[in-house]
């Protein structure tokens, strides 16, 4: 670790390094980089009562960006973040121009501000998509880097963003770490903080070799956007990729094209070959992969009956989970002529490749196609491991509302742990569920209903199982209807013939979809399990003409209900909260070991 970085965060007592310096300063002396760095965060023994004072005034100016009601005459919002939804900076222009030549050229356009003034009490409004437009930023890391304008301090890395799902993990190089580290310094780069680009580009470049090859790309990406002021990290990221497995494919996803064509150039030269070989997929293989890119399934088979290769040995199935849709994916694995273990150069199965694609659909997919959860990688990692490594712990343990859809992340680590605790393999849909009723009506209301009622509650979980078991969706049945008199999908009143025909691929599908539900979103199922099952279920959906205790009665009932449907989202994550708060607490991570975690779910606004 940078003890540069380090003492950054650490020094006198607290919270960081006192800053204060001239961030306008064009940085074109490379060769004195270090030397001024050094000169910014070690003062001279000589100056520490000008430290001292300097640390006062910086103080001062953090506590007015903590304080974001005080005078503040601009917002940036940001949209998405570990809090999900739109989020917005109060901040202070002239605090901002004095302290970056970026921010001074963006407030000097004067006529663009006064449009921006109009009906907003004075208060202008930036996107922070209009200031930083080549790469995606974390809220978070937008007020790391703002905060070290206002005060001139590296602030403590927040730990919850900056931590992963994985309670074994030091948290000094999984992706949340990763990204929060790339996003700062992407910021910095932008925004001219020049000393702050060279702090962080320092950091990384101490641990850089310690960064996974998949997570390397995107440390590389943001180097190139930042080329100048991070060459020395952009040059070490190709000499890392160049001695990679990684694939010629993968980089030319991932990459800008120039980038990619140097690192293959650099591997020929070196007589270096990558996992494939010195040369790129054959003909035949680029054909499959360009047919996979249209979604075009019946042009992949018809490719396939001309004989020169097999799925398997395209890594058809790896590409398709890699980069194509979830639909194309399960048309590929409907054709049945692939080996759905199968591992490709870098040692990864099809299910590896999909944790890292983070697309909960495409793991179920795989999963019922008998895709086995308990394979491991070559470093001894299983998919679940994977899943929780690229997964930040904040979304991990935080709470959903009621009826609001669940993080993708988060869904992919439920499905995974419930595969690892049981068979993923599912036979055809059993009909042996506890449903009221013998009729083949009743049956059908009973499953349109559960499945109705998860879309209304759960409607991530449910939309997965849902596109899984080829169920586009359920009839308009609200619960406080008559039962009496359904309105299904299907019209339960046509003659025998065409009902049994019509309805029982419905039910199958249905009852495909529940059982998919119960195996892989239990906690889930239980609620939904004792609400279907719930004899008072429809008096309690509607108040009539009941006396005012019935009514009461109702309403606590209904109480009750609710309060199960928030268990449900909480009850598996209360016996981790102290396992993760324990672990943190022993991790050798880049942040201050006084740092407490911020892990603070929900529930108490949902409630």
């Amino acid at each position: 670790m940078d003890s540069r970085f380090s003492d950054s965060n650490d020094f006198s007592n607290g919270s960081s390094t006192c800053c204060i310096g001239n961030t306008n300063t064009n940085a074109t002396a490379t060769a004195t980089t270090d030397h001024n760095r050094n000169n910014f965060l070690f003062p001279d023994a000589a100056t520490v009562p000008d430290v001292a004072a300097l640390r006062r005034l910086s103080d001062n100016f953090d506590s007015i960006f903590d304080s974001p009601d005080v005078f503040a005459d601009a917002r940036i919002g940001v949209s998405g973040g570990s809090g999900g939804g739109k989020r917005e900076v109060a901040v202070h222009r002239c605090i901002l121009s004095a302290r970056s030549a970026f921010f001074r050229a963006k407030f000097r356009d004067r006529e663009r501000e006064k449009e921006k003034e109009k009906g907003r009490g004075g208060v202008v409004k930036f996107e922070l998509k209009e200031l930083a437009r080549d790469f995606d930023v974390s809220f978070e890391s937008l007020v790391a880097v703002l905060s070290y304008l206002y005060s001139g301090k590296v602030r403590p890395l927040p730990r919850d963003v900056c931590m992963c799902a994985d309670e074994e993990c030091p948290h000094l190089t999984c992706r949340p770490a990763v990204d929060f580290l790339v996003e700062v310094l992407y910021l910095s780069s932008t925004f001219q903080i020049y000393e702050l680009v060279a702090l962080f580009q320092s950091h990384m470049l101490d641990i850089l070799d310690k960064v996974s090859s998949d997570d390397i790309v995107i440390v590389l990406h943001v180097a190139n956007i930042c080329r100048s002021d991070c060459s020395r990290l952009l040059d070490r990221c190709i000499e890392i990729v160049v001695h990679s497995d990684l694939d010629s494919i993968t980089l030319e996803k991932s990459l800008p094209p120039e980038i990619s064509k140097q690192i293959m150039d650099l591997r020929k030269s070196y007589a270096r070959s990558g996992p494939e070989g010195d040369t790129y997929p054959d003909k035949h293989v680029k054909r499959i992969h360009r047919a996979l890119d249209s979604d075009d399934v019946e042009l992949v088979r018809m490719l396939l009956k001309e004989g020169h290769t097999t799925l398997d040995d395209a890594y058809a199935l790896h590409y398709a989970v890699a980069f194509c849709d979830a639909k194309t994916t399960t048309e590929l694995l409907d054709l049945a002529i692939a080996d759905i273990n199968h591992r490709n150069h870098r040692g990864y199965t099809v299910l590896h490749v999909s944790a890292m694609r983070k697309e909960p659909k495409i793991i179920v997919s795989l999963l019922t196609k008998g895709a086995r959860p308990t394979d491991q990688t070559l470093d001894g990692r299983k998919a679940l491991q994977i899943s929780k490594r690229l997964t930040k712990a904040v979304d991990w343990y935080r709470s959903t509302e009621q009826g609001q859809a669940s993080p993708k992340d988060r869904l992919c680590i439920e499905i995974l742990e419930q595969a690892e605790r049981r068979d993923p393999l599912l036979g055809e849909a059993a009909f042996s569920l506890a449903i009221a009723g013998e009729g083949l009506r009743t049956k059908l209301l009973h499953l349109e209903s559960r499945v109705g009622l998860a879309r209304l509650l759960f409607p991530m979980e449910a939309q997965v199982v849902m596109d899984i078991a080829n169920v586009p969706s359920t009839s308009e049945l609200p619960l406080a209807k008559d039962l009496s008199r359904p309105q299904s999908a299907v019209d339960l009143n046509e003659v025998p013939f065409k009902l049994k025909e019509e309805s029982l691929q419905r039910m199958k599908a249905l009852s495909r979809t529940v059982e998919l539900g119960k195996r892989y979103f239990p906690r889930c199922s239980q609620v939904l399990d004792k609400i279907v099952e719930d004899d008072n279920l429809n008096d309690l959906a509607t108040i009539g003409n009941e006396s005012p205790e019935q009514q009461v009665m109702k309403k606590q009932k209904y109480s009750e209900f609710e309060e199960l449907v928030n268990q449900a989202f909480t009850k598996d994550k209360e016996e981790t909260d102290l396992s993760i708060l324990s672990s943190s607490s022993s991790s050798t991570s880049i942040m201050k070991p006084q740092a407490r975690v911020a892990l603070r779910r929900n529930s108490d606004s949902s409630s």
